[in-house]
Order: structure tokens, then sequence, then C-alpha cells
């Protein structure tokens, strides 16, 4: 394993390391993280999935409210059409499992039915932004879990893309939204993932209150990071990361999903206020 100081300049490259840090074993543990995209074909196990799960549910859940859930696929045929709807990514196809995260407020409903109670609250985009907040936060722990498994990962926000053919395809209820999907499989070794690298702490960390003028520099200096990462990846990437950033928010037609939300929420069965 890489020992500290080279996982905190893979992290954030060798000019942004910061000069004072506290580590342990988790903490460098999360610092190994990368997105994987290629895979053995080796299942991921029960055994695997109930503790990656059992993470999951170990996140906080606002209010104990526990609006997420996760569908997990390893059918073939259905891991490739999830493939295709989330915009042709192979990793999605060729991964042995597919954990789809869900907003789900359909469960709070029924709940609500059988009691015979009101369930009005639920039509409010407060308990939408929870459903997504949660899933997120359970995701992030089976990220974690599952990696500390030996198996690597990385989030498909392309689940996004059409929501209603993928809500078909999992038998989605009305109430519950796909999220974001997430490959889950053991690294293949021959096609391995490097860490890559993240902004200085000056770019995210604020101290008592948000300066957007003081982040220049350190945007330089990951332009810079992103610059060495695209050369030894091998990455046809042309311009820094700030132009790659700026040209995919630039409109509605240069982003990932490019799917009307609040139509596709609608077909979906929320009315959100």
């Amino acid at each position: 394993m890489p020992q500290p100081s080279s996982r905190l300049q893979a992290r954030y490259g060798s000019d942004s390391v910061p000069a004072e840090i506290a580590l342990n074993p988790l903490i460098e543990h999360l610092l190994d993280h990368r997105s994987v995209r290629a895979y053995l074909p080796d299942p991921v196990t029960d055994a695997e999935l109930a503790a990656i799960v059992a993470a999951a549910q170990s996140a906080a859940s606002s209010s104990n409210l526990n609006v997420w859930s996760v569908v997990a696929v390893r059918d073939a045929e259905r891991r490739a059409r999830l493939a295709e709807l989330a915009g042709n990514q192979a990793h999605v196809r060729e991964a042995p499992l597919q954990l789809v995260w869900l907003a789900d407020l359909a469960r709070l409903r029924r709940i609500a039915t059988a009691l015979e109670r009101p369930a009005e609250g639920l039509d409010y985009l407060e308990m939408f932004l929870t459903g997504v907040i949660d899933a997120a936060l359970a995701a992030q722990n089976g990220a974690a879990a599952a990696e500390s498994l030996g198996l690597g990962m990385v989030y498909i926000g392309g689940m996004r893309n059409r929501p209603e053919e993928v809500a078909e395809l999992l038998g989605l209820p009305p109430g519950v939204f796909a999220v974001f999907g997430m490959c889950v499989g053991r690294p293949d070794p021959a096609r391995p993932a490097d860490i890559k690298p993240r902004p200085p702490q000056a770019v995210v960390l604020h101290h008592e209150r948000y300066a957007l003028d003081a982040q220049d520099a350190g945007i330089a200096a990951y332009d810079r990071a992103m610059e060495r990462f695209y050369a030894e990846q091998k990455m046809n990437v042309h311009g820094t990361w700030s132009v790659h950033s700026s040209k995919r928010i630039a409109g509605p037609e240069t982003l990932s999903g490019r799917h009307r939300l609040v139509e596709a929420l609608n077909a979906l069965g929320f009315a959100l206020k």
C-alpha cells in the first residue's frame, strides 16, 4: 500500500498537500478512492452485498425517515439495458453488480395510507431533497465499505438521463426516483485506475465566511495538477480543468442528463411544491 505522503500527493498534487494533517487507517483508506471502470467477471458475493448495504444503512438519515432504497442488478441483460439508458457506458454492462440508489418516498406514503393518515408533506421539494441526500449519504458509506473489501466502484450519474425508462426497467413505483447507479466489482489488474487529483483545500475550505476571490490561486494550481494527470493518463482532454468544466456547464445541451427533471418527476409520480 502507498505511504500517507504518496496518498496525499496523488490526491492533491505535489504542490497542494496540506502542511499538517491528522491521518489514521480509515482516512488513508478514503484517500485511496479511485473510480474503477474495468472489472474482472468474478461475482460480488451475497455476503459482500450485505456488508455494503449494512454500511449504507449506518449512514445518517434525516429524522430517521429512511427515504432511500437500492436495487441490486446482477442480471446481464438488465445490466446491458441500464448501460444503454445511461449513455452506452460499457462498464455498466461489464461490472458484475450494478447498484441503483433511489430516493424513495413510496414507502412512507404506503405506511401513511395503511394508518389512514395524510401524507401531503411528501409532495414538497424538501422531502424529495431529503430522499436524494439520504440516498447519497447511504451510497457513499456503501462505496467505502465496498472498497474496504477489495472491490472497486464508480458512480453512474447517467441513470438520470432517461429516468422513466430506468423506472420501468426496475419496476419503480410512483414516488421513487433513481438518483444514480454504482458499478461494483473486482478491479481488473490489467487495466488499473489511478487516483484523480482534487482541488487544494484552499478552494473548498472556508474559515468563518465564504471567500470566492481567494480561490483563484488554488484553482490555477488545480489546473496544473489536472494537466499532469490528463497527460499521464493519456486522456484526450483539450484545455485546462477550468476550460473543460466551463464547457460542461455551457447550457442544457452540454449536461450529461439532458432530460427535463420536472417533467420526469411528474411522470414518476412526484407532485413537488
